[in-house]
């Protein structure tokens, strides 16, 4: 069940060297995050642990870019991507995302998402593609 608020055109943003760190387990339910991605996705501590991490998926991004993170992961191998996210109030913050597997005695256990802040122009790039796909 989702439990936050509609899209709007808001924009959060978060200095560079913030990292908003999150791991979920195999099933991506979030079962750890720091305080910096709790303070800018919204949610409380407790709202988040438990709950699938694609509770701040925006609905700009296209599902086949979690196709192919996922694909990745359950390969073994790690991903890197910029995605953007929502925050509970429905505001919008961008993220370069790298996920990678959490493995423990040589299997994989869950993944963990380490994020930053991404430059502008690649933000405004994103922006316009996202804006020309849906023309």
């Amino acid at each position: 069940m989702r439990k936050n608020l509609p899209v709007t055109n808001n924009e959060r943003t978060f200095p560079k060297e913030v990292k908003l760190i999150s791991t979920t387990d195999l099933k991506g339910k979030i079962v750890h995050c720091n305080q910096a991605f709790i303070d800018i996705s919204g949610f409380n501590k407790e709202e988040l642990i438990g709950s699938p991490h694609n509770l701040v998926r925006h609905p700009d991004m296209p599902p086949a870019a979690f196709e192919v993170m996922w694909s990745h992961l359950k390969q073994g191998k790690p991903w890197m991507g910029m995605v953007k996210n929502r925050s509970k109030n429905g505001d919008f913050y961008w993220v370069d995302a790298y996920v990678t597997p959490v493995t423990e005695d040589g299997h994989v256990i869950g993944y963990e998402s380490v994020r930053t802040s991404p430059d502008r122009k690649h933000v405004e790039r994103a922006a316009v593609q996202r804006h020309y796909s849906l023309i």
